[in-house]
């Protein structure tokens, strides 16, 4: 067997076997021989880095882990759907599968938004934490079941980047009237700031920062950032991303099609998107500190932290925001209070194990 064909199969065993969800060879060989060919819709530009790629990890899992039995075929973003149609292709049952990130489904509901990134929220370590053992899967889930869907995390980018600007900020004052794509309840903050948030699919990011449509974007880090160009149109590159400090990524799979599965390709569907939620951490791990050295060393990026106050006066309106959208209905509130519990006390333990260690490395 090939080197990288071991590590693959080697790595979604671990996954399976971590997760609880091990298949038996018995199981697998007794089911149904059906094939069945499912289409997969994503929010993302077809084969962009570490997103584009995440989805055909999904997919390639599960067609491989399934010896073919299910044969999974990729779309990127306006192939199919429009990147914000991804929901809806998945809920009605035109497409079998989805995947990108639940802030961007905000208008279905509102605590959905919990599921993917939440300003000074949970890191990618502590998601996946949450959705595996402290609750957040479950909760997900009674969520979606009212749009005839089954979620799934299915990757991490783990703590984005503040942006791209084209001016400096100073203050908080400088974010007043400024034009910025940002996405989810960041976009609340940047309001509640003065700021105008812009919703826009990442093809059309660049466009929009070169043209003067927008005054400043955040996208993903490094490693997406440099993909994109966007050193070439913004000045000013700002960390930390306050606003995604671990953004799950989600798969979206139709509630009637999965059910229709057999039991032993149910479990596959899940353990292949564990698998990819794995992976795409690793990966942006790695291509992000090869990706900054790029862009600072080579294309000379003004590189800048935000100024203490800016940040502290952000945290006080993203508790305010947070808070505010918890309590809208009762799922709210139940998401919140889950969210809440587990991220107090994963921040106790981090300060004396991730962060102590940190600093003293």
């Amino acid at each position: 067997m090939k080197r990288r064909e071991f590590l693959t199969k080697a790595g979604a065993s671990s996954v399976i076997a971590a997760s609880g969800l091990g298949l038996s060879a018995n199981n697998a060989s007794a089911a149904s021989g059906k094939k069945y060919k499912w289409k997969m819709v994503t929010t993302w530009p077809k084969n962009f880095p570490g997103l584009g790629t995440g989805a055909n990890m999904v997919a390639k899992m599960i067609t491989e882990m399934s010896g073919g039995r299910i044969e999974v075929k990729v779309y990127g973003a306006k192939q199919l759907v429009g990147p914000f149609e991804v929901f809806n292709a998945v809920s009605s049952g035109d497409v079998q599968m989805g995947h990108g990130a639940a802030y961007y489904w905000k208008n279905k509901s509102t605590a959905a938004q919990f599921f993917s990134a939440v300003p000074f929220g949970l890191n990618a370590q502590e998601m996946n934490g949450w959705l595996y053992y402290g609750g957040g899967l479950k909760l997900w889930k009674e969520i979606y079941a009212d749009f005839n869907l089954i979620p799934a995390a299915a990757g991490n980018t783990g703590v984005q980047m503040g942006g791209w600007f084209n001016k400096e900020i100073k203050s908080i004052k400088d974010l007043k009237g400024l034009k910025m794509r940002i996405p989810g309840l960041g976009g609340e903050v940047l309001k509640r700031a003065g700021g105008t948030p812009v919703s826009l699919p990442g093809g059309e990011i660049y466009t929009s920062l070169q043209s003067g449509a927008i005054d400043a974007t955040e996208w993903v880090g490094p490693y997406n950032d440099l993909a994109f160009g966007f050193y070439k149109v913004a000045k000013y590159y700002y960390y930390p991303g306050w606003h995604e400090p671990g953004t799950t990524l989600e798969a979206l799979v139709n509630k009637k099609a999965f059910e229709s599965l057999p039991k032993d390709l149910q479990k596959i569907v899940e353990c292949a998107c564990a698998y990819a939620n794995q992976d795409m951490l690793a990966e942006y791990t790695a291509r992000n500190n090869a990706a900054l050295h790029t862009l600072v060393n080579k294309h000379k990026v003004n590189l800048k932290s935000y100024p203490s106050d800016v940040l502290t006066k952000i945290k006080k309106i993203s508790d305010e925001v947070v808070s505010e959208v918890a309590n809208k209905d009762a799922m709210g509130k139940k998401v919140y209070a889950s969210f809440k519990k587990f991220r107090d006390q994963a921040q106790a333990w981090h300060n004396i194990s991730e962060l102590a260690y940190y600093k003293a490395r």
